[in-house]
């Protein structure tokens, strides 16, 4: 075919690509017909639902059907001589009775003390509440049948509001049932000594009751709650923060795409190896908690007014625990990728709350949250924060352990993540093929 231009007439200047066809745009009303689109996020989000409910409601429904062991403390400070025809006094017979009582049933772990044990145990929450029969108890129930009465025999039941509210009602509540059943008890026994009936009704119930705190804690303390809702709080800014570094990272260095509204980005992929990226996620965890520490310790304490001595231990304590939760979630992200913020919601989050015996007693929880607790972290930080705000950092009242447990932490997060990592690396499983500039 001939050129209709004339001879030595250039070429015309090319003109612009012509612009690609469109794509068809998918319908979402076509999408939705398709059941494997379905599959996966509904499996998963039925299985969430089901096991947070199953673990949250589970440990909490009925804490008194469920109470192994809980440590109260027993003291007989009784000095009277018995009562005619009676070998012991009335302080000895009501604490056998009580503790004969808990040696049958492994629902009470009743402890024999004397006052001063049972003080320190108080103030190192190492008991949930104490049962105290004082020293003039035999007297003043001998006087009840003559003339010489003053006072009504008193027992006296302590509360340590420390380890929670819950816990320290049921353990005001177990006291003062065994101190009503003592009252009845010796009351039978009074009302046989006479024959006027006035004189018998008063001697039905004749012993007095009286609570008062073993152990004070500060006003601004939340009935004993703000230990666990502050270790939540260290929790989730080791949790959340982590997971922030997490995708911050990864879309920095082009592993992930940016989505900001309507607007959509992609950085140029850095090329990295996955243990390289563990440590600098790592490294950025570390160093964000020091902000996030301070400014949790500032929203509570500085303006909030929550009562906490020992600050800078508690900062030292706090930042630990926020780090050890941050290299965890990292950790896991790095091992299990897409998933991995699901894994560390259920060990950093799902099982630690049911489990963590800040709110419910391990004691009044089922077996499950006990066996739990052995190792979940937030039962280890909740112990430790509770022993710097509640108990004057005392070492055996669970700050020991809570270091001891946020060491094991930051070890196994280490270990696990760059074992993981180094595997991938060594494989030559790479995340994504590097994209030129």
């Amino acid at each position: 075919m001939t050129s209709a231009l004339p001879p030595n007439t250039p070429d015309p200047a090319p003109g612009p690509d012509p612009a690609p066809a469109p794509v068809p745009q998918v319908r979402a009303s076509a999408l939705v017909r398709h059941a494997k689109l379905w599959l996966v996020p509904t499996v998963l989000c039925a299985l969430v639902s089901l096991l947070l409910s199953l673990l949250y409601m589970g440990g909490i429904l009925s804490p008194s059907d469920h109470l192994d062991r809980l440590p109260i403390a027993l003291v007989d400070e009784d000095e009277g001589r018995p009562l005619p025809g009676q070998r012991e006094n009335l302080g000895k017979q009501i604490t056998d009775s009580v503790a004969s009582v808990g040696s049958t049933k492994t629902t009470i772990d009743w402890r024999r003390l004397d006052r001063a044990a049972a003080q320190d145990a108080l103030a190192s929450g190492k008991v949930f509440g104490a049962l105290v029969v004082p020293e003039d108890f035999t007297a003043s129930v001998a006087a009840l049948t003559t003339n010489r009465a003053t006072v009504r025999p008193t027992l006296t039941v302590l509360t340590n509001p420390g380890l929670g509210s819950l816990g320290s009602s049921l353990a005001s509540q177990i006291n003062q049932s065994a101190a009503h059943q003592a009252s009845l008890t010796i009351g039978k026994r009074l009302a046989a000594t006479t024959a006027v009936p006035t004189t018998r009704l008063l001697l039905t119930d004749p012993v007095a009751v009286t609570t008062r705190v073993g152990h004070p804690i500060g006003r601004h303390s939340g009935l004993g709650l703000t230990a666990f809702y502050y270790t939540l709080l260290l929790v989730l800014g080791g949790f959340i923060g982590g997971n922030l570094v997490n995708t911050g990272v990864d879309t920095a260095l082009g592993y992930a795409d940016s989505e900001l509204g309507p607007w959509h980005t992609r950085r140029p992929t850095v090329p990295i190896s996955r243990t390289q990226t563990l440590v600098l996620k790592m490294l950025m965890t570390a160093g964000i908690s020091l902000l996030t520490t301070t400014l949790v310790m500032v929203a509570t304490i500085a303006i909030l007014g929550m009562d906490a001595d020992h600050l800078p231990m508690l900062w030292i304590f706090s930042y630990c625990a926020t780090v050890a939760v941050g290299l965890g979630v990292q950790a896991i992200n790095a091992a299990f990728g897409g998933i991995g913020q699901l894994v560390s919601m259920f060990i950093f989050i799902a099982l630690a709350l049911p489990s963590s015996g800040a709110t419910v007693p391990l004691e009044a929880t089922p077996a499950f949250y006990r066996f739990l607790g052995v190792f979940e972290p937030m039962h280890q930080l909740s112990s430790g924060v509770r022993s710097i705000l509640y108990f004057d950092a005392r070492a055996d009242a669970g700050l020991a352990r809570g270091w001891i447990m946020i060491a094991v932490g930051m070890a196994l997060a280490l270990a696990f993540g760059f074992a993981m990592t180094h595997y991938y690396d060594r494989r030559g499983l790479r995340r994504l093929t590097p994209q030129p500039e």
